[in-house]
């Protein structure tokens, strides 16, 4: 799974003044590293919450987009998945959503500004961050077996191992990459073997996004319902996660906490005013685009330009013959190599077994109970501290390391 030629090399000194974006194949390989959580749960609210698909496909789009050119790195916008969990269980109403997403902007932006981010960022041990990576990639490839690979029977299953295949051989290939044979595979069969009643699209016509104005009882109850439960997940993941992940990926970058902070912050100060779900940068996102080949920002301008193509031009059809056109044991191969990806992070630790006990530990906890990140971020910071003072308590091995 080594890339046959080299990373592209950073920009000139001449052209830093905009972070550089490539648009080959590869670029375009690594766009689809995050479809398999994204379009479900994009498409899910669509449905439960009763949202216009225009306004949430578009919003999500820009907000590709401008990653894409701000970071000039593989900087991933994810639904958030806390609220997309509770929003799809309890068909929560959109107004409700969008207040829930203006109060988690406002929480983060005060966060960030305070500097409480930066600081939580910066006195989390990397085996902590390493462990919440480590339960997310066991929750991303349990989804991807339970939910996504066995959901059409004997045919997705076929269709799913030859994706794994596929994807084995060939990960990592800067020539021939992974995801682009995996998806075509995954088109070719939605069209031979449709699972709706019609083709993917019914209609074509412009549409733009809707505009909406937050109810203050719907930003209270938004808060409670939903952004108490979110905030600790995104601290520990979108923020904290996502920080280690750019730091191990494009160390030349120098990312800081307080401006993956600002920019989640700011998208979900906006997404409400526009009918756009809360919105979040992701660890596992970033794995994901980096693991099938970007290695700049213009693969997530490639994956926002489908997005708005789709909620611009196509959304008279709807959310259902778009979900079918990327089926879901495809989408299902590629979370479970999101997944691995993840796992595979803990090699930096490896070699310290009272590292490698906190990992183990907090990936438990962050994939086995509610607020699962909030409790192992806050019980392995406290056993690495532990762990540090009184090494002979813990393996006799010292160090537990910091991002």
């Amino acid at each position: 799974m080594t890339d046959v030629n080299p990373d592209p090399e950073p920009a000139s000194p001449r052209t830093r003044w905009w972070p550089p974006a490539k648009f080959d194949r590869n670029e375009l390989a690594g766009a689809f590293g995050g479809i398999g959580t994204d379009l479900p749960l994009l498409t899910a609210m669509i449905l439960a919450g009763g949202l216009n698909s225009a306004s949430v496909f578009t919003v999500f789009g820009f907000f590709q987009v401008l990653s894409g050119l701000l970071y000039g790195i593989p900087m991933p916008v994810q639904p958030l998945k806390a609220v997309a969990a509770i929003v799809i269980a309890q068909k929560l109403s959109g107004p409700i959503l969008f207040g829930g997403g203006l109060s988690i902007g406002i929480v983060m932006l005060i966060l960030t500004m305070t500097g409480v981010a930066d600081w939580i960022a910066r006195v989390t041990p990397k085996a902590v961050v390493r462990g919440m990576q480590f339960g997310l990639g066991l929750m991303l490839c349990q989804l991807a077996l339970k939910n996504y690979v066995v959901s059409e029977g004997v045919k997705g299953a076929a269709l799913a191992g030859a994706g794994f295949v596929i994807t084995l051989c060939l990960l990592g290939h800067r020539k021939y990459p992974a995801a682009l044979l995996v998806i075509l595979l995954g088109i070719l069969y939605a069209f031979f073997f449709p699972i709706s009643d019609g083709p993917p699209f019914h209609g074509f016509g412009f549409s733009a996004p809707r505009f909406h104005v937050p109810a203050v009882q719907d930003i209270v109850q938004g808060f409670l319902l939903l952004g108490l439960a979110q905030i600790p997940l995104s601290l520990a993941n979108s923020v904290v996660a996502t920080r280690q992940v750019a730091q191990d990926f494009f160390p030349e970058k120098h990312m800081t906490a307080r401006k993956i902070g600002f920019t989640y912050s700011v998208m979900n100060l906006l997404a409400p005013f526009l009918s756009g779900v809360p919105v979040c940068h992701g660890s596992g996102g970033m794995v994901g685009h980096h693991l099938f080949g970007a290695r700049t920002g213009g693969s997530v301008i490639l994956y926002g330009a489908i997005y708005l193509l789709i909620g611009m031009f196509f959304s008279l059809s709807g959310t259902g013959g778009v979900i079918h056109l990327f089926p879901l044991p495809i989408l299902g191969v590629l979370l479970f190599f999101e997944g691995l990806a993840l796992l595979r992070l803990v090699a930096d630790v490896a070699d310290s077994k009272a590292q490698l006990s906190i990992v183990f530990l907090v990936g438990t906890l962050s994939a086995g109970l509610p607020y699962g990140f909030a409790i192992g971020m806050a019980v392995g910071t406290g056993l690495a501290r532990l762990s540090a003072r009184y090494p002979s308590g813990f393996t006799g091995i010292q160090g537990t390391g910091r991002n």
